[in-house]
């Protein structure tokens, strides 16, 4: 008797097309390298950019939707089809997905603040309908949450713009920091389920158990507090609150024992970017009591937390997603060590000695566009070349 044979279907289409990480993570990699030193060289005076807003708001308002939202577009769509097994966009719905993403870059520079804002506002809720679509079919209800957070997104996006046009009596500011805390809050779910799992598996032996009540009221105090600070009045409930939020932070990551990992540079980098955010969090309970500037804690969110653990997993889950070992590069270590130095710059030098604001605020956007410059040099060739296994993605 015959065995049956089983045919797996070859790959199709271009591999740049094939699964959601690949052009929004090159998309988001080279927005990085370009975005940040063009913000210094215009906050300097040393460059003139005919932007459709102006410039501080546009600096924010990008390294959020445009920068950010890249790579958090980029790894859903590519986590959603490892969750449920079923089909994310690909080829030409995939390419439309990005060409919406680099249509509102280009016209926030290009276009008219009504067409830049049109084209910006529709990329994230088209997303969480696909993202929420996929996993109602698979019945995973776990992950409904994140959609719910891109729906949010939305919301924050839209109020930044009805307020720049006038629409909503509202500082658009306000809406850049919920849009900050909202994705604040999609680190720190992914991060509780990635680190200590990619730590266990790299660490043989290791078992890592975070009390349920701990998750728990980590995220939901992190939730209350960053929902008060970005919406509410400074006031010392919310730095109370934002105080026991960073506490909590700091005892989950104890529970995931980041000093075993300190000879696996691609596990450290997250572990590394993951202490930014209790850091940061206190430093937003500071500003909260006029001690700091909300700047250095909402940099320290940005930077510290949110550009390293964007660093580590674009790096880990291309290599994973391209078929190569999970086992950083020399090229990439030196992009984790850029990415820290930036955000020491940025954050803490600037405590410590703002008579050379200047000086830390060039020196932090040359690491970081040397940071992301490093990513394209290893990962470009390989988000636009078949997986190395053969396989489709």
């Amino acid at each position: 008797m015959r065995s049956a044979s089983v045919t797996v279907p070859s790959p199709q289409g271009w591999p740049v097309l094939r699964l959601g990480f690949r052009p929004f993570y090159l998309g988001a990699a080279a927005y990085g390298m370009l975005a940040i030193p063009l913000w210094i060289a215009v906050l300097l005076g040393k460059v003139s950019v005919n932007l459709t807003v102006s410039p501080v708001l546009w600096h924010a308002h990008e390294m959020l939707f445009g920068f950010a939202v890249a790579v958090i577009v980029g790894f859903l769509l590519t986590a959603g089809k490892a969750w449920t097994g079923l089909d994310t966009p690909r080829g030409r719905v995939l390419a439309a997905l990005f060409g919406l993403w680099l249509a509102a870059r280009l016209a926030a520079v290009f276009a008219p603040y009504a067409v830049y804002a049109l084209l910006d506002l529709l990329l994230l809720p088209l997303v969480a309908v696909i993202f929420i679509a996929v996993l109602l079919r698979a019945g995973g209800g776990r992950n409904l949450p994140l959609g719910a957070i891109l729906l949010l997104l939305t919301l924050a996006n839209a109020a930044f713009h009805g307020a720049v046009i006038g629409l909503i009596d509202i500082e658009p500011v306000r809406a850049l920091h919920a849009g900050l805390a909202l994705i604040v809050m999609i680190e720190c779910v992914i991060a509780g389920r990635v680190i200590p799992a990619f730590t266990q598996s790299a660490l043989p032996g290791l078992r890592l158990k975070v009390p349920p009540w701990l998750e728990r009221a980590t995220l939901g105090t992190t939730a209350i507090a960053l929902a008060l600070w970005a919406l509410a009045p400074a006031n010392i409930f919310s730095a109370a609150a934002l105080g026991a939020a960073a506490l909590l932070h700091v005892l989950r990551m104890l529970r995931w024992k980041p000093l075993r990992t300190r000879s696996r540079p691609i596990l450290w980098v997250l572990h590394l970017a993951y202490a930014w955010l209790p850091i940061g969090i206190v430093l937003l309970a500071l500003s909260q009591l006029t001690v700091v500037g909300a700047s250095s804690g909402i940099h320290a969110l940005a930077v510290g937390a949110t550009g390293g653990l964007i660093i580590g997993m674009i790096t880990r889950t291309a290599r994973g997603h391209t078929g190569r070992p999970l086992q950083a590069s020399t090229l990439e270590v030196a992009a984790y060590v850029l990415v820290a130095c930036a955000a020491v710059s940025r954050v803490l030098l600037p405590l410590l000695a703002p008579q050379q604001l200047v000086v830390w605020l060039v020196a932090a956007a040359a690491a970081w566009g040397m940071a992301f410059a490093l990513y394209l040099l290893v990962f470009s060739s390989w988000l636009v070349t078949a997986r190395l296994d053969g396989k489709d993605g």
